[in-house]
């Protein structure tokens, strides 16, 4: 299930053993190794850990704050990740240079620019 997160929270006792490279895969794999929460956090699998009693606090925090931002947005650098991931870097450069561009002209990007220089809350138009 962790290999198909975006972010992950991991409890610092929950073992972890997908979603890293393929070197790392295989030394799992040809050792019978699982790793923990802290290794998984090294390896750069999870985005933080905490405590078991701490973990649904902390998930919900972090999607809050990731609700916080335009969806639009959101959306739009999301794809535009996954996009790039496997090109090579001129053609992600490219890619990601092109995707910011027509985002920056969107209306919540206008709305975050505003939102930032009057400090207040934000109004997304592509909620």
């Amino acid at each position: 299930m962790a290999a198909s997160c975006d972010l992950l929270v991991a409890a610092e006792e929950v073992a972890l053993s997908r979603a890293m490279g393929r070197k790392r895969a295989l030394q799992m794999l040809l050792t019978g190794e699982t790793i923990d929460a802290e290794t998984a956090a090294k390896w750069g699998l999870v985005n933080f850990i905490v405590s078991a009693d701490e973990l649904r606090e902390a998930s919900l925090k972090l999607a809050k704050r990731i609700t916080e931002a335009s969806p639009l947005t959101v959306g739009i650098g999301k794809h535009a990740f996954y996009s790039q991931i496997d090109l090579a870097q001129p053609l992600a450069y490219s890619l990601t240079k092109e995707v910011m561009a027509n985002n920056a002209i969107t209306a919540d990007a206008q709305e975050g620019i505003s939102v930032f220089l009057e400090k207040r809350a934000a109004t997304w138009a592509g909620a």
